[in-house]
């Protein structure tokens, strides 16, 4: 019996919301990318994306255990001799929150083009509104079963 391959179908997206309020950040980071991927579903292949869209909202109420916000640090560099650039959990929380999820979401993605599209399907909000309503996002509770569909907020 051969292998069935499946291909990207743009149509067949979902569009899910998830509270970033409520979870934990590499929990949260690590679903999120579950569903980017599309391995939730059962037509999931590793060299296409089958994912979905993912609306993140609440990002500056994420929450972070230990002494994370003091201690984390992320590190750039400008190209320049002398250029390296760090700074802390907290310093980023406070100028970009958003930015903090996805680059936690960014690192579980593959690391080629393949993630760099799968990134783009994320879009990430400070607060409560975001302007995707047309879209009509599912309300979504990340399950605890690693490769299970996310639970709906109306089951």
């Amino acid at each position: 019996m051969p292998t069935k391959s499946f291909s990207a179908d743009p149509e067949g997206r979902n569009w899910y919301l998830v509270d970033a309020e409520k979870y934990p950040l590499g929990r949260l980071a690590s679903r999120i990318a579950v569903i980017l991927r599309g391995k939730h579903k059962p037509i999931y292949t590793p060299h296409a994306d089958l994912g979905d869209h993912v609306v993140v909202v609440n990002a500056a109420k994420v929450q972070l255990t230990g002494k994370k916000l003091k201690k984390k640090t992320y590190f750039r560099h400008t190209g320049y001799m002398g250029g390296g650039k760090t700074q802390t959990l907290e310093e980023l929380m406070t100028r970009r929150p958003e930015e903090v999820i996805r680059r936690a979401v960014k690192g579980m993605l593959p690391k080629n083009r393949l993630g760099r599209q799968m990134i783009r399907k994320l879009k990430i909000y400070q607060g409560e509104v975001h302007p995707h309503e047309a879209q009509a996002p599912t309300p979504v509770i990340l399950s605890d079963t690693r490769f299970g569909q996310p639970e709906t907020a109306g089951k």
